[in-house]
């Protein structure tokens, strides 16, 4: 009979979400009113560049005003219109263009138009006029919808060029890094960032390790991925995420007892609410010899609460470990209810087996004759049940 356990692993969620940096205009808006320049306190001070020092020039004061009144007032195409001429103007100096194409890529952000805030930072970064806390502002900008927008390899060398003129090694952009880098199969290096980024913070953000654990399993260092998922889980037991993630880890690693351990505390505290929290506690027992019982339970437990999905796998589970448990009746009322969800015929193949050793005849006879019209990988099987005598 094929109904041998399945091993159904669950690997660990890799997708970090990228927590854009934008929510404001780097360069005071009042200080620009007055013609004077910023002063917030430097975030690069160890930056090469030198700060431009060039302020908003007398002739495109007043347009600037007006520009940052429209993108204050919400006013965004008009906001980009006015950038536009402000840049095209041979009158403007660099800050000016600088400070326009800035404005542009916040109005253009805010309309959720991310190539075109690219473009505009682009812009702003090439006009150089900006002071360095807006001019690497925008590049750290650029990097983080560069990653949003998939073009990793540029994301990696935007960052590379805002780290090499700046020495910075702000955590939240190594994790930048270290997730596009991840994102191009580069795994070894991501994780040399991100261990960066996380040992230069007192509370690393789960998600930064969640990603570290991720390059621990693309590089073959299961033992690394399980002790920071320990770690992870041990500083916040009841964060269901981080749980989860460390059953997540001891599954990928076929330590299949302890994430069985983890998931049943879950259990036990009402914390599996989803179909997919069951299936990795059923499969971390039937991926254990001798732990089909314990399997039926948690699937029967699940299907009856409606969080499990009453689907074929979920019910195909279920006959198999009531089967190899040796719980035959509840088997086959597990196949039965199996097999015609399955959209071949072997369930139901498997069902007339069972059925014709407990010598239910006419029960497997039909079985077979339901698998054969569905389709099998064996006919011959089924059609030797179908020509028992009897019934």
């Amino acid at each position: 009979m094929n109904a041998s356990s399945p091993r159904h692993l669950t690997l660990l969620a890799a997708a970090m979400g990228v927590a854009l940096a934008l929510g404001s205009v780097s360069t005071d808006a009042n200080a620009q009113r007055r013609g004077q320049a910023s002063t917030s306190v430097a975030e690069y001070p160890e930056a090469s560049r030198q700060e431009p020092g060039t302020r908003a020039s007398a002739k495109m004061s007043s347009r600037l005003q007006k520009m940052i009144k429209a993108y204050e007032g919400d006013k965004y195409a008009e906001a980009i219109v006015m950038a536009e001429e402000i840049m095209a103007d041979e009158k403007a100096n660099e800050y000016d263009r600088a400070f326009a194409a800035q404005i542009a890529a916040q109005s253009a952000y805010n309309e959720d138009d991310f190539d075109t805030t690219m473009r505009y930072l682009e812009k702003a970064i090439e006009y150089n006029g900006l002071d360095n806390n807006g001019h690497y502002g925008a590049m750290y900008m650029l990097a983080q919808l560069q990653l949003q927008e998939e073009q990793y390899d540029k994301s990696v060398a935007t960052l590379d060029r805002l780290f090499a003129e700046t020495k910075s090694a702000k955590p939240e952009q190594l994790v930048i890094k270290g997730n596009a880098l991840y994102r191009l199969d580069r795994y070894a290096e991501a994780a040399a960032v991100l261990e960066q980024a996380i040992a230069s913070t007192d509370e690393p953000r789960n998600d930064w390790q969640q990603l570290l654990m991720a390059t621990y399993f693309e590089t073959g260092q299961t033992d690394k991925a399980e002790a920071l998922a320990e770690k992870v889980a041990a500083n916040t037991p009841d964060d269901k995420r981080s749980q989860m993630n460390l059953a997540a880890t001891y599954l990928q690693g076929e330590n299949f007892g302890k994430a069985a351990e983890v998931l049943e505390k879950l259990r036990a505290a009402g914390q599996l609410t989803e179909d997919r929290d069951y299936r990795q506690l059923y499969a971390s027992y039937l991926n254990m010899d001798g732990k089909e019982a314990e399997a039926a339970r948690v699937i029967k437990d699940g299907l009856d609460q409606g969080i499990l999905e009453n689907n074929f796998q979920n019910n195909h589970a279920l006959a198999q470990a009531y089967y190899f448990s040796d719980q035959i009746a509840p088997a086959i009322a597990a196949y039965q209810k199996a097999a015609p969800m399955d959209e071949g015929g072997e369930t139901y193949l498997n069902l007339a087996k069972i059925l014709w050793q407990e010598d239910r005849i006419p029960e497997a006879k039909e079985a077979a004759r339901q698998a054969l019209s569905k389709g099998v990988k064996r006919p011959e099987e089924a059609r030797q049940i179908t020509a028992l005598p009897g019934g």
